[in-house]
């Protein structure tokens, strides 16, 4: 559309002020500043909640690794247990052994002192702890005599009293002493043979009962 100017006059133009750009720059500023500080907080966030996962990580690892070790130390406990009572009972083991031989080698010792002893016999004989009973029946009472000192010399005993000795009036026909005699037992580790060599080491045994013996 073409427009003819008619009153022969030019028209005005419009003036323009210079823009101020000096209000603009601090709002630019402050607007790069909440960028930066957002992207550094976030940089730190991301950095803490990465270490904040391995942490938690960690924890539960050695959470695990805790309960393992709890479970292990409870087998471990249980095998101590287990091996104290089966340290018990070859104890007792070894220790019945040690009575059950200990009881063989004292009714030897004393089978062969009254072997040795003439004119002696022995009808019972019974064990309550390291006391040691014997009675029996002599000849004489030097037989007796003889067999409490072949006693005390055979290293088994420390202490032999004899608690009764009398005629037995029951037989007439033939002179014949009872007697009752009490024995403490060495201890084994101690006790030495007739012979001079050690005994080897022994625990009280069961009251037990010997075969009369006689010799002569």
């Amino acid at each position: 559309m073409i427009r003819i100017n008619l009153l022969g006059q030019n028209r005005p133009k419009s003036s323009r002020g210079p823009v101020n750009t000096g209000a603009a720059l601090p709002i630019v500023f402050i607007g790069a500043g909440v960028v930066l500080g957002a992207a550094v907080l976030f940089f730190f966030y991301m950095t803490l909640q990465k270490q904040l996962n391995e942490t938690n990580d960690s924890i539960k690892k050695l959470t695990a690794e805790k309960t393992q070790l709890e479970q292990t130390k409870l087998q471990v406990e249980a095998f101590d247990k287990q091996k104290v009572i089966l340290q018990q009972r070859v104890s007792t083991i070894e220790q019945l052994q040690k009575d059950r031989t200990g009881a063989q080698e004292l009714l030897d010792m004393v089978a062969n002192t009254v072997s040795r002893t003439e004119n002696l016999w022995l009808t019972t004989m019974s064990r309550k702890g390291n006391t040691l009973s014997m009675d029996g029946s002599a000849a004489s009472i030097n037989s007796v005599a003889n067999f409490i000192t072949a006693l005390k010399r055979s290293g088994y005993f420390q202490k032999v009293e004899i608690k009764e000795s009398k005629q037995d009036d029951r037989n007439t026909s033939v002179q014949t002493y009872l007697f009752q005699i009490t024995a403490e037992i060495t201890p084994p580790t101690t006790a030495i043979s007739s012979t001079g060599q050690a005994k080897p080491a022994s625990a009280p045994a069961p009251a037990a009962t010997a075969a009369p013996a006689k010799k002569g």
